[in-house]
């Protein structure tokens, strides 16, 4: 079953796909306002800082980006820069940059998607996209999750594996540095989590709440 989200923040309409009891983002979220959401600034990019990769691949994130860090902020405990280098105190569900009704996807929330589909040891293939991965190692988009290889930006500015990789993240940290991750890679059909530094920059799924 298939359908549209229109994000009323800046005006774009995203496709969206249930699978199994879930309702998905079918797209890489591509929201950029950082004028309403201060924990952008800064924190956010297009692959090679190209305007069209943004507009194939939506937008890549740093995790105190992807939670909304600034809006999380409580006072001293919980201060602006929660997100890297902090344990950060967080919601049961953590609604991040996702558009209103929508949140970032916790890790049960993840591998509910990938018992939807088969399991870990397949979701890859079932997950990916007809095309774009590299030396056509491409999935069979099963459900319409269309899983682009859009790569990520790493702590010192350079990006890296576009066409290899579509890394996600979760709402879920490990401790003050590291947040779990969701990920595909271009010669594997496995689907799995994995901890990654939170200064990296991801792609963004929503869920629906």
């Amino acid at each position: 079953m298939y359908g549209t989200l229109f994000d009323d923040r800046d005006g774009k309409t995203y496709k969206t796909v249930k699978i199994g009891e879930q309702w998905w983002m079918a797209e890489n979220l591509n929201y950029a306002d950082s004028s309403k959401t201060a924990s952008l600034m800064g924190k956010s990019w297009c692959y090679n800082n190209s305007v069209e990769s943004c507009n194939k691949y939506g937008r890549l994130y740093t995790w105190a980006a992807a939670i909304d860090s600034v809006k999380l902020a409580t006072g001293i405990d919980n201060p602006l820069d929660c997100g890297f280098d902090k344990n950060c105190p967080l919601p049961d569900t953590v609604y991040g940059i996702c558009p209103p009704g929508w949140h970032l996807p916790s890790k049960d929330e993840w591998f509910s998607l990938f018992n939807a589909v088969g399991g870990k040891a397949t979701a890859g293939n079932v997950l990916k996209s007809l095309s774009g991965w590299y030396n056509d190692e491409n999935g069979m988009d099963g459900v319409g999750f269309c899983a682009l290889p859009a790569g990520n930006r790493n702590p010192y500015g350079s990006f890296n594996y576009n066409g290899y990789r579509a890394l996600f993240w979760t709402a879920l940290q490990r401790g003050e540095v590291d947040a779990y991750s969701m990920y595909l890679y271009y010669n594997n059909g496995y689907a799995g989590l994995n901890y990654d530094f939170k200064l990296y920059a991801y792609s963004v799924r929503c869920l629906k709440n």
